[in-house]
């Protein structure tokens, strides 16, 4: 098993073929999707253009494969999302666990659904900074270059922020004992 995956790394499947394909087919997608280029009536039936949404996804599937920096990029974040998928689907196993059995639609996680999305977001730009080698020069600043102009900066934006947050959120009902 091990010498069919070394072989297909060896003939270019995770750094040329994978990343193209994944690219050729998100960026076809959106372009069949928003019809940027259009539509066009054959008889009765409206078509995109599906020749010219090819092109573009095959130009661009092919620019992104010619930057190893970008595959690189590509292959660990695609690598950390993989993880994260994972780790979600395992939460959501432990929480089914730990609950009564469910009607016919199955586990409700609407409770979780703000934790798990948070999770998720602070995830994925922590997994693309590190993918970018943006994290390192991020914590190398954080950690030897902060001083107390940049903290006092940021606790008065916050201060602000949350003045103004408290200024013109909308309250919440309360509900009447009948």
């Amino acid at each position: 098993m091990s010498n069919s995956l070394a072989f297909l790394g060896e003939i270019g499947m995770y750094d040329v073929v994978l990343p193209f394909l994944l690219i050729f087919t998100i960026v076809f997608g959106i372009l069949e999707k928003s019809k940027i280029f259009g539509s066009e009536k054959v008889g009765d039936k409206t078509y995109s253009r599906k020749n010219l949404n090819a092109m573009v996804a095959f130009c661009t599937g092919f620019f992104v494969v010619a930057s190893t920096q970008l595959v690189a990029i590509i292959n660990e974040f695609v690598a950390g999302m993989a993880l994260i998928l994972l780790i979600i689907i395992m939460f959501m196993i432990m929480v089914a666990t730990f609950h009564k059995q469910q009607d016919a639609d199955g586990l409700d996680l609407t409770k979780w659904m703000t934790p798990l999305v948070t999770f998720v977001i602070i995830s994925i730009v922590l997994i693309f900074l590190s993918a970018a080698n943006w994290l390192d020069v991020i914590w190398a600043y954080i950690a030897f270059d902060w001083d107390s102009t940049i903290v006092g900066t940021l606790a008065l934006l916050l201060i602000i922020a949350g003045a103004m947050w408290l200024l013109v959120r909308t309250p919440k009902e309360k509900k009447s004992d009948s």
